[in-house]
């Protein structure tokens, strides 16, 4: 028999990914979107349901970057309102650790867990950006070292807070002093039917998954062939022993696209199709100014790369995370440019591209099973490129095939998100 794989929806609202150009986009905004999402991934048995969070427009070239220009809703305040249109779904929001306080955030979190009946999680993500912290009272930004250290100490509170309430319903005073927070009182939410909302943490980096190790449920990632999976995979579990935890006690779940069609060959040519839509000849241009960091607005996006290097911290791009060091991930767009004969955005298109399982509904089904199989991951969050149907397909022709292998549940066992993931209620620790 397969491993049970878990299986999660990403909301496709503003990023690379999404094709807005399709007749079939709707809004990112509208209720509606969200609904349909949710209910499409809980008609498929998704574990949960995730939202990113944007705290700031981000700019390019001094404008409003393109993907943004429409807004980006507050995460927690989507969730509350969809626990009332879905039954089992586990709701999960991204919020920043970086520009928050504890007691607020944990009351806002065991908030939903109430209204959910147990099925709230918090993405856990950090910022060191200074462009970010304007919109904030005390400005400025933590130092790539100190946004951990913050966001660990906020973490080990938030559970503090929750575990001042004991599973039989009495409230005791709680008093917390530490380098980052000083806090103490009486909290106002009683302990929630999962008893912690799951915690999720998003990262790749020593740091990121050393804080995973010690204090996440579930580590949002990405790697792009099984061989970097099981890598990551072994090397995430293997440090869960300097805590006290079981490899089962976290969960591994990359971002994945999934393209499918009738046959292998149909499925690759939608895939291809859905790259240039995403790819646009402007959107080409756009992300390689952004590895750039200067104007590349003359260059010709069906022309050759760019012959310059890199400005390193040109402040062209604000509110955009650039993953590696801009002259190794220029000098790597070249090599691929050159092998293979393409053009900028071919390149765009060549080397951005998220790992993707692409196939008839047999194919992915197999693969992704694979994947799970051979310890690359524990499960996988689906990220579509349509809002907000993205996900109809998958359910309805892959989601089937993964039951009947005995690979995916048929119905949910239990009714908090982390009786789906298989995780135990935390242990009091009052």
């Amino acid at each position: 028999m397969p491993r049970t794989m878990h299986l999660a929806a990403h909301f496709p609202g503003v990023n690379a990914t999404t094709v807005w150009a399709d007749p079939r986009s709707r809004s990112q905004i509208d209720f509606s979107s969200f609904v349909h999402l949710a209910r499409t991934a809980e008609r498929g048995k998704f574990d949960f349901f995730f939202l990113a969070e944007g705290l700031r427009l981000r700019e390019h070239n001094g404008r409003i970057h393109d993907l943004d220009v429409v807004g980006r809703p507050e995460s927690l305040t989507v969730l509350n309102a969809l626990a009332a249109v879905t039954e089992r779904l586990g709701l999960a929001a991204t919020v920043n650790a970086t520009f928050n306080e504890p007691y607020e955030l944990a009351r806002r979190l065991a908030t939903l867990d109430h209204l959910s009946a147990g099925r709230a999680a918090w993405n856990v993500v950090t910022s060191s950006d200074a462009f970010t912290g304007e919109n904030f009272r005390r400005g400025g930004y933590l130092d790539r070292a100190d946004r951990y250290t913050r966001a660990a100490e906020f973490v080990a509170t938030a559970r503090e807070l929750w575990d001042s309430w004991t599973p039989g319903g009495e409230s005791r005073p709680f008093a917390h002093e530490g380098e980052q927070f000083t806090v103490s009182g009486e909290f106002t939410v009683p302990r929630s039917p999962q008893g912690h909302p799951v915690v999720i943490q998003a990262g790749d980096s020593s740091e990121g998954r050393e804080f995973a190790a010690s204090a996440a449920d579930i580590i949002f990632t990405r790697h792009g062939t099984l061989e970097a999976g099981r890598d990551f995979y072994a090397d995430v579990k293997a440090r869960l022993a300097a805590y006290g935890r079981q490899p089962d006690d976290l969960k591994i779940m990359p971002g994945v696209t999934v393209v499918t069609g009738d046959t292998d060959a149909e499925a690759q040519e939608r895939a291809y199709e859905i790259r240039r839509q995403q790819v646009s000849p402007q959107n080409a241009i756009l992300a390689a100014e952004q590895l750039w960091g200067t104007d590349l607005s003359a260059y010709d996006p069906d022309g050759p790369l760019p012959e310059i290097d890199p400005v390193i911290d040109s402040g062209l791009v604000k509110g955009r995370v650039l993953h590696g060091d801009p002259f190794g991930v220029v000098a790597r767009w070249r090599a691929v440019a050159e092998a293979k004969g393409l053009s900028l955005r071919q390149t765009v298109i060549e080397t951005t591209t998220r790992q993707s399982f692409i196939g008839s509904p047999q194919t992915v089904a197999a693969e992704l099973t694979a994947f799970v199989d051979e310890r690359a991951a524990d499960g996988f969050i689906l990220v579509p490129h349509l809002t907000p149907g993205g996900l109809d397909d998958f359910v309805d022709r892959v989601v089937p095939l993964l039951q009947e292998s005995g690979a995916f549940r048929s119905e949910y066992s239990g009714s908090t998100l982390r009786s789906h993931l298989g995780l135990a209620e935390p242990v009091w620790k009052g």
